[in-house]
């Protein structure tokens, strides 16, 4: 049996879609934070039947929930102090993401104008669409898993 300490003070990313936590470590910016992090993966799950978990020593607030909520609302963030959970955090999709995704539309103005944000307003909860903030271009739910697996292959 594998055994991974508890942390201090931090968080725990559970129920992450088994093989997605090498890009939630990437897209959360995990990599770029002083803090520790334990990635563990392919975990048995009686919910899941196999999934990830991610756990990172230090405080919630340099957590980008939006983000998260963006990549996988169904992600329990359970959130560490003196080494019990004080809070467990459920995700939602986020009304506006802000440089996550970026505009497929040749013709919309980020395309020109390199320096404006990417900024999508979710427009369709239950099918999970956001539209550009410029262009109205769609991005869907089936537009993250497509990319999603081209990036875990």
């Amino acid at each position: 049996m594998l055994n991974i300490s508890g942390i201090h003070e931090g968080f725990v990313l559970d129920h992450i879609q088994a093989g997605m936590s090498m890009n939630i470590y990437h897209d959360l910016k995990l990599d770029d934070m002083d803090c520790a992090v334990a990635i563990i993966m392919n975990v048995r799950s009686s919910k899941m039947g196999k999934k990830d978990i991610i756990k990172v020593e230090c405080p919630i607030e340099e957590l980008d929930l939006d983000i998260l909520g963006f990549i996988d609302h169904n992600i329990t963030v359970n959130v560490i102090k003196g080494d019990k959970i004080v809070e467990k955090k459920r995700l939602t999709l986020p009304k506006q993401v802000k440089n996550v995704i970026k505009c497929k539309n040749p013709r919309c103005v980020t395309s020109i104008e390199q320096e404006l944000d990417q900024i999508f307003f979710l427009t369709d909860e239950n099918r999970e669409v956001y539209r550009c903030k410029y262009c109205e271009e769609k991005y869907s739910n089936l537009d993250k898993m497509s990319a999603r697996k081209k990036a875990a292959h």
